[in-house]
């Protein structure tokens, strides 16, 4: 059996119990480290709260472990309960999704636990789910890579009116290009896009395509460490927003669409007020 548990975003404290049971029935329990972290996810503590919580010792597993040996711990689960925990809710990275097939190709049953995620926890900045369009994800730039095809996914939310959600860039245990050069494992140190960066690119973009989709005077929501004691949501154009200190990751960002009333009023509490 392999348990696949939704953790929610917060802490430790943020499992459902429903995913807390599964856990206690697991011989091995597997942490997804790479798609996403908890709010505690860079402290020093932070896995062993979890440890401490479920009784069991927690595996990390890294993006080559479960894209390319996954079937390692599959196997397990064909003679044992396994559990794979997921921050935020199982099925919010296709990550996932192609694990649930891969196991049940090797015939595994499996049970899905749910939790919150950031695609619902963004209810909070008080724009209506229902007004959002496509989501995308913002990449860093590099020297030699400025991709940019998330543009047309904003152009067109805007132009029907849709709040765009955009999911910064984690990079987690990515090799270097050195080390892919010479055959030999090294990583780059872990990055997390910050909304500043993220609208510093989305800014360079607009000025290179010569549009008009977006400015700096479009108004947008900054949110980081959503669904912790300590989250912080700003609403504010972009030019107000590049100017503030968000903290710690995880950081996202949304850019308004046409907005109702009611969305105004939730908006007026969180507007930047420089």
């Amino acid at each position: 059996m392999l348990y696949i548990i939704g953790l929610g975003l917060g802490d430790e404290k943020d499992i459902t119990l429903k995913g807390l049971e599964a856990i206690k029935k697991c011989d091995k329990v597997y942490m997804e480290a790479y798609t996403s972290l908890l709010s505690f996810g860079l402290s020093s503590n932070g896995l062993s709260n979890l440890e401490n919580l479920y009784g069991k010792p927690i595996i990390l597993a890294d993006r080559e472990m479960v894209e390319e040996k996954a079937h390692d711990f599959l196997s397990q689960a064909q003679l044992s309960h396994v559990a794979f925990l997921v921050v935020g809710d199982p099925f919010g990275a296709t990550t996932h999704t192609d694990l649930v097939v891969r196991a049940k190709e090797m015939g595994i049953e499996v049970k899905i636990v749910h939790n919150a995620s950031v695609m619902n926890a963004i209810g909070i900045c008080g724009l209506q789910l229902y007004r959002y369009g496509e989501t995308v994800s913002i990449p860093f730039f590099t020297e030699t890579w400025r991709p940019d095809s998330f543009y047309e996914k904003i152009q067109q939310n805007r132009n029907l009116g849709l709040h765009t959600l955009c999911l910064l860039d984690i990079r987690v245990k990515e090799p270097t290009l050195e080390s892919l050069c010479r055959g030999k494992k090294a990583y780059e140190p872990p990055r997390y896009m910050t909304i500043n960066t993220a609208i510093e690119q989305l800014l360079e973009i607009a000025q290179a395509r010569e549009d008009s989709t977006y400015t700096e005077d479009t108004e947008c929501v900054g949110l980081a460490r959503i669904g912790s004691e300590d989250q912080m949501v700003v609403a504010g154009t972009m030019k107000q927003l590049q100017l503030i200190d968000f903290g710690a990751p995880l950081h996202c960002l949304v850019i308004t669409g046409k907005t109702h009333p009611l969305e105004e009023e939730m908006l007026n509490f969180y507007r930047c007020r420089t």
